[in-house]
């Protein structure tokens, strides 16, 4: 376990971290699933595949269909549902706003890094002003790799001309933490988010595990307090 420190920078997942985009990504699938006839799913039911992309939202839709009907194209459709109404019932998280705050008032540069479709990111990023500070935005399709693979955080870390070793990642999915991990970055998994996965949480080996966006807030806070404290 890393020692905690002030973070000179700090990365966010987006989906399920910053922005609750469960509605929308579920309202998109059962848009598909109405046009293949087959059942709709609840909100219970494909809120944890939030952060697992167009394949885990399609999984979930599917089920044991998922393997003879999935194509390229059958995605492509799924996303073109989640493009047209993108931005219909996404919401951050409570708290994140206030987070984000503390990050600027106290000139600590934070960026996104997520796996999802760059046009798609991009699209929806521009659509909050409390994200108009973020100094850089990876998504899956910025590199030839993604998460879990280490390159797009440290890629967002080098933008943001950061150490990798006094940077933190926040991500409420495993392959946040091992990006993060394997990046040498001091990991925070957001309980908040969509972390049902097969591997308990408590298996993850981040750093510290915070229950809401508050507690990454005072979790901050104390960390400046003590530098500040330090230094006088």
């Amino acid at each position: 376990m890393k020692t905690i420190f002030k973070p000179d920078a700090v990365l966010f997942d987006l989906d399920g971290t910053l922005l609750d985009t469960a509605h929308d990504l579920g309202n998109a699938l059962n848009k598909l699933l109405k046009t293949l006839n087959l059942p709709s799913k609840a909100y219970d039911e494909y809120r944890d595949s939030a952060s697992h992309g167009s394949y885990g939202m399609l999984k979930i839709g599917l089920g044991e269909l998922y393997d003879s009907l999935i194509t390229e194209d059958l995605r492509q459709q799924f996303l073109d549902h989640y493009e047209a109404e993108i931005n219909k019932s996404t919401v951050f998280f409570n708290g994140i706003e206030q987070l984000i705050d503390l990050l600027d008032i106290n000139k600590i540069p934070w960026g996104i890094v997520t796996n999802k479709p760059g046009y798609l990111t991009d699209q929806l990023a521009v659509q909050y002003s409390a994200l108009k500070n973020c100094k850089v935005i990876i998504s899956g399709d910025t590199l030839p790799e993604r998460k879990p693979h280490p390159a797009p955080v440290l890629y967002a870390a080098n933008k943001m001309n950061i150490q990798p070793e006094k940077c933190w990642y926040v991500g409420d999915a495993v392959r946040d933490i091992q990006a993060g991990n394997a990046a040498k970055m001091y990991t925070v998994l957001a309980e908040w988010g969509y972390t049902k996965d097969l591997l308990p949480v408590k298996d993850w080996q981040a750093d510290v595990l915070t229950k809401t966006p508050h507690d990454l807030t005072k979790l901050i806070q104390r960390k400046l307090n003590e530098q500040a404290k330090a230094g006088k």
